[in-house]
């Protein structure tokens, strides 16, 4: 019979431990930073219903101020979100426009829509560098952690100034991930595209901005802009 030996195994060090964990941990988050494809891909569509900090219902009404009646676009509504939220503020008069690059997306949201009764959401599968809508057609145009995944944003931002009626409003939201675009850069590609900034919430890497079309003749645009200018800055530089 052959005896079997043991050794003794010597503990490994605590700063060992952390060190490999450490390492496995930017292992996995260079891997979702990576893998982080645009357009989001529907299969990973879950993650899209969850909130995100500072980019909340009531933050949102507050900077896109829906109103009844009012004909709004949503670029890039994910899985309806935002859309479930805004359409009913529009009232059984208005619209809610969804457009989207992934007819996955926009039967999901419809699916959606169709549980919880809402009639006045209409789908648009086409890209948004190329809105496929009259001049100024809506009241105000939005896109949530959308603008940043799709290829040319300078394009979508005259594409949105153009459908947008004289005095509408133009809301975009970004969340710091790979496609994240600093309000410094969204600023002067909204500049270039016609649009200035009437309000601004939020810290950088988590913001909500307004745009108006310059020279809409819109009651109290001097003083909006006059309230927010202290604390609105220019940072975040691509």
């Amino acid at each position: 019979m052959h005896r079997i030996t043991t050794v003794p195994v010597a503990p490994i060090p605590a700063r060992t431990r952390w060190a490999v964990a450490a390492g496995v941990g930017a292992v996995l988050a260079a891997a979702w930073w990576l893998g982080d494809a645009a357009p989001y891909p529907y299969a990973q569509r879950g993650l899209l219903d969850v909130p995100l900090p500072f980019l909340t219902a009531d933050r949102m009404d507050a900077v896109l101020q829906p109103r009844p009646g009012e004909r709004i676009l949503e670029i890039g509504p994910g899985t309806g979100l935002q859309s479930l939220h805004v359409a009913p503020q529009l009232g059984p008069q208005g619209r809610l426009d969804v457009l989207d690059i992934q007819q996955e997306m926009l039967d999901h949201v419809m699916c959606r829509a169709g549980r919880d009764g809402l009639a006045t959401i209409r789908p648009t599968r086409s890209d948004a560098r190329e809105l496929p809508y009259a001049d100024g057609t809506f009241d105000a145009v939005y896109a949530v952690t959308a603008l940043g995944e799709i290829p040319e944003p300078d394009r979508v931002l005259r594409e949105a100034a153009r459908v947008l009626a004289p005095g509408g409003r133009l809301v975009i939201g970004e969340f710091f991930d790979r496609h994240w675009i600093p309000f410094g850069r969204l600023h002067r590609l909204a500049d270039a595209a016609g649009l200035h900034r009437a309000e601004r919430r939020d810290p950088s890497p988590a913001y909500l901005a307004r745009f108006r079309p310059c020279g809409a003749d819109q009651p109290g645009h001097h003083s909006e802009r006059l309230a927010h200018s202290d604390r609105d800055t220019d940072d975040g530089e691509a």
